[in-house]
């Protein structure tokens, strides 16, 4: 890791054991009580990087954000960037003196089925899958169902990156998501498997300027397993 880095663990202590689904997320004072320990208080800032793919630190992030810390980045490029730079990387364990974070669960960051369900039946707000182009056709790996959520569009969030992991210029990332019809001042609802890739594209979206931005939290882990819920395969809308 970077030097002075600690590790929190999403899976673990920063998801609802209480939940049949993975990586749902955790009440506020969970959440305090974690991050607390981690030594990450009111006043501090917070930078967040991940081995592989920026969707597990934008997780994080997200979560943060939610939670009503907005000082916290996302470090590009992650640790592959890091050692490509050749900056220094260490194996001793880094730890910070418990700290108190103050938080309250702002509406409208994470919603559930229901929201998901107004939102393909009516034009006011887009969703958005984050998962790859196959999953959303219908092929190869699933949560249940394959497929879709009905009425839903395609921006990956392995596209968002380039080879080398580096987040795509501005422009190109306005381009992705004006190809599949997101319009700046419409709320925006972005899914994938479990929440995790849905806010790489919450990120994308931020960055551009876009608000009213919500991920559903349990995405197809709940709604492919959901038989009531309206899903789609194959190419188109």
């Amino acid at each position: 890791h970077s030097p002075g880095a600690g590790y929190l663990d999403l899976q673990g202590e920063l998801s609802d054991a209480n939940s049949s689904l993975r990586f749902m997320l955790p009440s506020a004072e969970q959440f305090a009580e974690v991050i607390g320990k981690h030594g990450v208080g009111d006043a501090h800032q917070v930078v967040l990087y991940s081995a592989g793919h920026m969707m597990w630190a934008t997780r994080v992030w997200w979560m943060f954000r939610a939670f009503g810390f907005d000082r916290v980045s996302v470090l590009d490029g992650g640790l592959k960037q890091w050692k490509v730079e050749g900056r220094d990387i260490s194996t001793a364990p880094a730890s910070y003196p418990p700290a108190t974070l103050n938080t309250s669960l702002r509406p409208g960051y994470f919603v559930g089925k229901a929201s998901v369900l107004d939102a393909i039946n009516g034009q006011q707000c887009a969703v958005v899958n984050a998962l790859g182009h196959d999953q959303h056709i219908g092929v190869g790996r699933h949560y249940g169902r394959p497929g879709r959520i009905e009425n839903t569009v395609n921006v990956q969030a392995a596209d968002l990156v380039d080879e080398s992991g580096l987040l795509r210029s501005p422009e190109a990332l306005n381009e992705k998501f004006a190809q599949a019809g997101i319009e700046r001042g419409r709320p925006v609802i972005t899914y994938c498997g479990g929440g995790i890739a849905a806010t790489a594209d919450i990120f994308a979206l931020c960055l551009l300027g876009y608000d009213q931005l919500s991920v559903y939290d349990a995405s197809l882990s709940e709604w492919a397993n959901d038989p009531s819920l309206p899903m789609a395969v194959g190419d188109g809308g």
